[in-house]
C-alpha cells in the first residue's frame, strides 16, 4: 500500500482515491443489494443496469460501446468489450484493475476471460492487474477464430487478482506494484523495455525516455520510487527528418509485410501480410509513438529512418516490422469482428 484509499459504503467499495485525493474509481450499489448501479473511471462509465447485447447477449452499457455482465460485489470472470477501440485511452485499463480490486477483496483466487477478442493488447493490461502462469501465446492462440465466432467460452488460464495503485501526476498517472511499474504520460506509456516509451530505471529514480536504436531520443520526465514527479513532463522534440511524409514504394511495403506476418500471433499472419501489403505506409512524426494507424493506411515515426537506417537496412525493416505488428494486429481484429477483413 502506497497511500491510495479504498473507501467502504454500505460494506462494498464505493471510490479508489490516491494519496494526493484524486479518486480513480467511483462505484454506486443499488441500496441493500450488491449490484452495481455505476462505475466511473477516468474516461468511461460503466452502467450496472443490464441490457441485451446483439453480440455479447446480456452485457452493461460503457460509453459508446458494450462489455460482459459482471457480478460485480464477487467477479469471477474477465469481462469482454464489444468495440475495445471506442474506449479512451486509458479507461479499459482502468475498468480491468478494478475489477481485479474487488475481486482480491472478495477473495476470488483466479478469473478467466471469456470472450472473443484474446489479443496481445489485453494480454497487456491484464499483466498489470493480474498475476498468471500462462502465456501470450497460449492466450493469443486462436484469436482470429474467436473474434469471427464471437466465442464466449472461458480460455483455460487463470489470472490472480494483483492490482496496482495508481498515483495521479501531472499530464497522467503512475501504476506502483512492485515499485514504478509504468508511467503515462499524455496516452503515452512508458515501461521498462518499451519501445518507443521506455521507463529506465537509474537507482531510485525512473526516467520517462522515447528510444528509437539503441540511444534515446529525449527524456520527458522523471519519477521517483514512490511514483512522485521529480522532473518534467516536457514537450518531445518535432522530428525534421527528410523523410517525413514520403510513401513507402508497394515492393518494400511487400517485403515489409512478410516481416509483420512474423511478428504477429500466427493466426493473424496472413490477413496481416494482405493488410499490410495492401494499405499505404508512410514516414510521420508520431511523438511517442512507432506506429500508428490513419485513415488512409499506416504511419510509422521518421526517427526510425534517422536513428536506424545508418545501422542497415535488415535492422530498419525488422525495427519497422517491430513498430507495426501491434498495430497491424488491432486493425486485423477490427476488420474481421466489422465484417471487412482484408
Amino acid at each position: 500500500m502506497r497511500g491510495s484509499l479504498y473507501q467502504p459504503g454500505a460494506g462494498l467499495l464505493a471510490r479508489i482515491v490516491d494519496r494526493t485525493g484524486v479518486v480513480h474509481a467511483e462505484l454506486a450499489w443499488r441500496a441493500g443489494t450488491e449490484q452495481l448501479e455505476r462505475l466511473v473511471v477516468a474516461g468511461a462509465t460503466v452502467e450496472g443496469a443490464i441490457i441485451d447485447h446483439p453480440l455479447l447477449g446480456a452485457a452493461h452499457a460503457v460509453g459508446d460501446t458494450a462489455m460482459t455482465a459482471l457480478a460485480w460485489a464477487q467477479p469471477t470472470e474477465i469481462p469482454a468489450i464489444a468495440e475495445p477501440g471506442r474506449l479512451p485511452p486509458g479507461a479499459g485499463g482502468a475498468i480491468l484493475n478494478t475489477i481485479a480490486v474487488l475481486a482480491e477483496r472478495a477473495g476470488v483466487a483466479s478469473l478467466r476471460y471469456a470472450g472473443p477478442y484474446p489479443t496481445p493488447a489485453l494480454w497487456r493490461a491484464l499483466a498489470r492487474s493480474f498475476r498468471t502462469t500462462g502465456d501470450e501465446a497460449e492466450f493469443t492462440a486462436d484469436v482470429l477464430g474467436r473474434a469471427l465466432r464471437v466465442a464466449r467460452d472461458p480460455i483455460a488460464i487463470d489470472f490472480q487478482p494483483a492490482p496496482h495503485e495508481r498515483l495521479a501526476l501531472a499530464g497522467g498517472f503512475v501504476e506502483l506494484r512492485d515499485g514504478v511499474e509504468r508511467v503515462v504520460l499524455d496516452t503515452t506509456s512508458y515501461e521498462p523495455a518499451g519501445s518507443p516509451a521506455r521507463l529506465v530505471v537509474d537507482g531510485d529514480r525512473h526516467h520517462c525516455e522515447i528510444w528509437f536504436g539503441d540511444a534515446p531520443y529525449a527524456r520527458v520526465a522523471t519519477v521517483a520510487a514512490d511514483g512522485e514527479l521529480l522532473s518534467g513532463p516536457r514537450a518531445l522534440p518535432p522530428c525534421t527528418s527528410p523523410v517525413l511524409g514520403s510513401e513507402f514504394p508497394p515492393a518494400l511495403r511487400a517485403a515489409l509485410a512478410e516481416l509483420v506476418a512474423d511478428a504477429v500471433p500466427p493466426p493473424l499472419a496472413a490477413p496481416a501480410r494482405a493488410l499490410c501489403a495492401a494499405q499505404a505506409v508512410r514516414w510521420a512524426d508520431l511523438g511517442g509513438r512507432a506506429a500508428r494507424e490513419r485513415p488512409d493506411g499506416f504511419a510509422v515515426h521518421a526517427a526510425l529512418w534517422d536513428r536506424i537506417a545508418p545501422l542497415g537496412l535488415g535492422r530498419l525493416a525488422l525495427a519497422l516490422a517491430e513498430a507495426l505488428a501491434p498495430v497491424v494486429t488491432a486493425a486485423v481484429v477490427r476488420r474481421a469482428t466489422q465484417g471487412d477483413a482484408a
